[in-house]
């Protein structure tokens, strides 16, 4: 039986309701008069009266207080959040920490595993003395869990069940970023679009864009563009030399179909709980722009898909943006203000999102307003420029009792500082905080045990094999032929005509030139008529340029 499959089963231990994440503590009286001054305070704003997550127990005069817990309400987990903190400080094992409690508190999850060490989360934990020592200083009533997951891997490659968009629905915006391309050629990459969709042209595959932009820099395409503007030859070598050197790198799987339905990341368990989508990247982490933005195009396909339901008792889902600085790097103004308009409105939609970087200033001044919700853990300042993050990570926090410039360098692994969202959507007190331990494994399984989990999914079957239908490739391929068949029908008549009727014979009426014969005679023009019928109208674009399209 698969890793999923088992913590999916309503009779195994770890899918029972008596099974799931420990109870949420609650501050109690008794815990606040056990403390004074500025720490009771601090303890105060964390005593919530609804469903919360447990991140851990107050640290104050570097002592912990496991009788003050530092949590956060679940109803305010869609205001967004983010995890930052360096390489080696805990983000991840906070991310599973969260991740977890939301699974058991029937929130579905997503989390991109970047290094291949989250899969963990779907197989219990293993006990031992630190383990058993972090529970005891934070008020931990630990046990072993699995968690409910399914593990996705980004067209196919690398393990997971493929994740794959077609090149219509992904879009111009999107796509330039991944590949790189400048304002201009973005603005050209998004007139071949608006051509594809106008005249019906579906673009599934990379081949099929190589084949339009080829088609609209030829003699006839280009006459095809005149109404709405033209295309450079040297921009379109620009871009079918990027799209050349990007499928050389092995990335040509991620464009076609079956394309995955963002829908499928909404799921429950049969047991209530929320399942945890993993999807595995170590395959891609040196292409740090294509899963970055793969991100945020499962994002967007969310957003313009769900309907708008205001505020919730609990998410509909949690999205953490793992390497978010990847995201921001190198971003045109017109791709920052759609990824701000996505976070802002994606609230109302039921989703949270964190995102997860190193420092806060990773992450855009107009993206980090948005942020209500805040775990930051420890920062390095070797060298002028790490001072210089710390002191403005420092600034991004409300004032506060603690040093935090002394504060962030100096905590250890799997410790924090925290100020989240109260339930009326007041900040919290910053609160230096020893966070909990994970319930479930931390480090990854075994390839069998992931492989097993994979194919035993009941989305395996739907989503593995490729399909290549046709599409624009196709009949731009099949319409070429015909001109060229046509063209050599053509010139065989006249050498007919001219071989049997000699040089004497009556001069008829001049036979159409070969240009006439093939753009006059409807075969490039028929195009958008017989493709029409079957698209109808052009694409409906939203944000990012991306394409909408219907839920199964």
């Amino acid at each position: 039986m698969s890793v999923s499959e088992q913590s999916e089963q309503p009779g195994d231990t770890a899918a029972t309701p008596s099974a799931a994440a420990t109870p949420p503590t609650r501050a109690t009286p008794s815990a606040a008069a056990a403390l004074t001054g500025p720490a009771a305070e601090i303890a105060a704003g964390y005593a919530f009266e609804g469903a919360a997550l447990d991140l851990g127990a107050l640290l104050w005069d570097g002592v912990c207080h496991p009788d003050a817990p530092i949590r956060v309400p679940l109803p305010v987990l869609n205001r967004h959040g983010l995890v930052a903190g360096a390489t080696g400080t805990g983000k991840t094992k906070t991310l599973q920490l969260i991740a977890e409690q939301l699974s058991a508190q029937g929130v579905p999850v997503f989390l991109a595993d970047i290094k291949g060490d989250v899969s963990g989360i779907s197989a219990p934990g293993e006990d031992g003395e630190r383990v058993r020592e972090r529970a005891a200083q934070v008020g931990q009533s630990w046990a072993a869990k699995g968690f409910p997951c399914a593990f996705y891997g980004l067209g196919g490659t690398g393990p997971g069940i493929p994740v794959r968009a077609t090149v219509t629905s992904f879009g111009p915006v999107l796509l330039s970023k991944v590949l790189q391309l400048n304002q201009t050629q973005e603005q050209s990459l998004g007139l071949i679009f608006h051509y594809a969709d106008a005249k019906g042209l579906e673009l599934v595959d990379l081949k099929d864009l190589r084949a339009v932009v080829a088609f609209l820099v030829s003699d006839t395409g280009k006459a095809e563009l005149k109404g709405i503007g033209g295309l450079s030859t040297a921009t379109a070598g620009v871009i079918l030399r990027a799209l050349t050197a990007f499928e050389q790198q092995g990335t040509g799987g991620f464009f076609g179909e079956p394309e995955f339905d963002t829908a499928e990341l909404l799921r429950t368990a049969e047991d209530g709980r929320g399942i945890v989508s993993v999807l595995e990247l170590p395959s891609v982490q040196d292409k740090p722009q294509l899963f970055s933005t793969f991100l945020m195009w499962m994002l967007a396909d969310l957003f313009h898909d769900l309907p708008e339901v205001g505020d919730l008792e609990k998410p509909k889902l949690v999205f953490f943006f793992d390497e978010a600085h990847l995201l921001f790097s190198g971003a045109s103004k017109a791709f920052l203000e759609s990824i701000t308009q996505t976070v802002r409105l994606i609230r109302s939609k039921g989703v949270g999102v964190f995102f997860v970087t190193q420092t806060p200033k990773d992450v855009p001044s107009d993206v980090l307003a948005q942020l209500g919700n805040r775990v930051q853990h420890a920062l390095r300042a070797f060298t002028p420029d790490d001072e210089k993050a710390l002191r403005a990570t420092v600034r991004t926090f409300p004032k506060s009792p603690y040093d935090l410039e002394e504060v962030l360098t100096g905590l250890g692994t799997g410790e924090a500082v925290v100020t989240v969202l109260s339930e009326r959507g007041a900040p919290t007190p910053v609160a230096v905080t020893r966070l909990r331990a994970p319930e479930s494994l931390m480090g990854p399984v075994g390839a069998a045990a992931l492989d097993a989990a994979v194919q035993g999914s009941p989305l395996y079957g739907r989503y593995a094999e490729a399909v290549d239908r046709e599409s624009a490739y196709e009949r731009l391929t099949a319409e070429q032929r015909a001109a060229e068949a046509a063209a050599l029908e053509a010139a065989a008549r006249e050498a007919g005509k001219a071989a049997g009727e000699g040089a004497r014979a009556p001069r008829k009426k001049e036979e159409p030139s070969l240009a006439e014969q093939v753009v006059g005679s409807g075969i490039f023009t028929s195009l958008a008529r017989s493709i029409g019928t079957q698209v109808g109208r052009e694409i409906s674009r939203s944000v990012f340029g991306t394409a909408r399209r219907r839920r199964r």
